[in-house]
């Protein structure tokens, strides 16, 4: 998905200079140029951004551009600062999505109309599609420099810079400052806790890309699984396959909702439903052996050569129209489309060249690059280090929620991550939560309900002390809002009696 330029609507640059008077107005002349240790700030950019011309947004902001670079790095990286003409005293860094630093634009509108002081960072790259050209010097060679921008580097930048200016513009210090992003922006603010626990006083990490190294790899596994069978199903036949699973496990939970809410007590096996007759429009057919075998190996996860377990598979009720993609022509020969984060990964970062074909690993080849990921790049992109002891110790709090049909990003692996940091820390959960969301898909979507307003739990909870017991949330049934309350990992919500649309109506336990 393309994103909006967040310089777009900004009409000038000036070359910065060191000004050392607080700025007053949105002038680009105005404003003191920031201090970054082992950067030069090459231009500031500012110009106000009235709503009833510019933005389909009831806020006036001035939108700050900043483009510097670290010294000898040869990069060049965005800061976007929008700095509302009603702040709240509260600071944001909101977070990307895919290999996206920076923020989507209405991201950012929601973060000034709720009169934040927003910033965010194109982390030294713009590409979305092309990861070759930025990702790499020349074929074999990987450009580190701009992975670790992309990483974690610009992110702290971003923060600094941002923490500066927003207190020389409005001419006063910064009361709060959260962190707010999901997927990528979810794994940037575990980043923040993890490598720069003083930066944020409340960080909402929601699905997040955490245990990258591990994780991107083996979002290519139900690829693979389907390449090794030389059969890739329609969406049709994988979509019976799944809705029979939640019709037979959708009532654990108490309800009969289309919900799997107790996908750890789901035992379906798809070989159950070998022969059942499916049909999508003109698309019919019979669920086959081969499918039903790729589906439990999908569900299962990556395993080596001798079946020792490399990652977690997709939960029973996420769709596999994201890892396990195809497209079928006319006479119903179907092929794989491969999730274009993991193939990047294995070409440009990996196999450094893109002349290479993940299809054609063999068993041997897929362990030793699975292990290459994890050896080479856990250090600079893991953001998988349970040790929260700074973070803990600066006094932030922290919040993630995952959606269990997640259909791109592994849903157990962030269980994995958060039990690993309570047997580190018992305590932990006095300061960072995590909630598990019933049927809902990566970042949104899905049958279930997802959070209705996290980002204002947490600042409760660091502003006034108001631990979030449960994360409010609501769906949509048949045109009703339901109501519903996501419990704190362990728990799982349960229905017990009366309408199903209020909260009151289901415990966690």
């Amino acid at each position: 998905m393309l994103r909006p330029s967040l310089a777009s609507i900004c009409t000038y640059t000036v070359l910065a200079t060191t000004v050392h008077a607080v700025a007053t107005n949105c002038s680009s002349g105005k404003l003191p140029a920031p201090e970054l240790l082992g950067a030069s700030i090459l231009s500031i950019d500012a110009v106000q951004v009235n709503s009833s011309t510019d933005l389909n947004t009831s806020v006036d902001f001035c939108n700050v551009s900043i483009n510097y670079t670290h010294l000898g790095q040869n990069d060049r990286i965005n800061v976007s600062l929008w700095l509302p003409n009603t702040w709240n005293g509260r600071f944001q860094g909101v977070g990307g999505g895919g290999w996206t630093t920076n923020a989507d634009l209405e991201d950012m509108v929601s973060a000034v109309s709720q009169g934040y002081a927003a910033v965010t960072t194109d982390g030294g790259h713009t590409s979305t599609t092309n990861q070759s050209s930025w990702g790499l010097l020349s074929p074999g060679s990987v450009n580190l420099y701009l992975l670790q921008d992309f990483a974690s580097v610009s992110l702290n930048d971003m923060t600094v810079i941002g923490k500066q200016l927003t207190e020389a513009y409005y001419g006063r210090s910064i009361t709060k400052s959260y962190w707010n992003g999901c997927s990528t922006g979810g794994r940037q603010g575990l980043m923040m806790a993890q490598r720069y626990p003083d930066a944020y006083d409340g960080i909402l990490a929601e699905a997040p890309a955490i245990n990258w190294a591990k994780f991107i790899p083996a979002e290519f596994w139900p690829q693979r699984v389907m390449h090794e069978a030389n059969y890739f199903p329609s969406q049709c036949e994988f979509s019976a396959i799944i809705n029979a699973t939640v019709e037979a496990c959708d009532e654990l939970d108490g309800l009969k909702d289309g919900v799997i809410g107790m996908i750890g007590q789901c035992d379906f096996d798809p070989s159950s439903v070998i022969g059942q007759a499916y049909s999508c429009g003109s698309s019919t057919g019979h669920i086959t052996q081969q499918a039903a075998a790729i589906v439990k190996s999908i569900w299962t996860g990556p395993r080596d050569a001798d079946g020792r377990f490399q990652w977690y598979g997709l939960a029973p009720q996420a769709p596999l129209s994201g890892l396990a993609n195809t497209t079928c022509s006319s006479n119903g020969t179907c092929t794989g489309v491969p999730f274009a984060i993991s193939k990047d990964w294995y070409q440009v970062f990996l196999k450094k060249t893109l002349a290479f074909d993940p299809y054609n690993m063999t068993q041997a080849e897929w362990d030793a690059t699975f292990h290459s990921s994890i050896n080479q790049y856990t250090s600079v992109i893991g953001t998988s280090d349970p040790d929260l002891t700074q973070f803990k110790k600066a006094g932030g709090k922290m919040i993630t929620w995952h959606g269990m049909a997640d259909q791109l990003i592994f849903f157990n692996g962030t269980v994995d991550y958060y039990e690993r940091v309570l047997e580190l820390d018992p305590k932990a959960k006095d300061y960072y939560r995590f909630y598990a969301a019933p049927g809902v898909g990566h970042c949104h979507g899905g049958v279930g309900a997802a959070p209705s307003d996290p980002l204002a739990q947490l600042v409760r909870w660091v502003e006034e002390g108001e631990v979030p017991e449960t994360l409010a949330a609501n769906r949509t049934v048949e045109g009703q809002r339901w109501e519903q309350e996501l419990c704190l990992h362990p728990l799982r919500s349960r229905y017990i009696e009366g309408d199903p649309a209020l909260s009151s109506s289901f415990r966690c336990e």
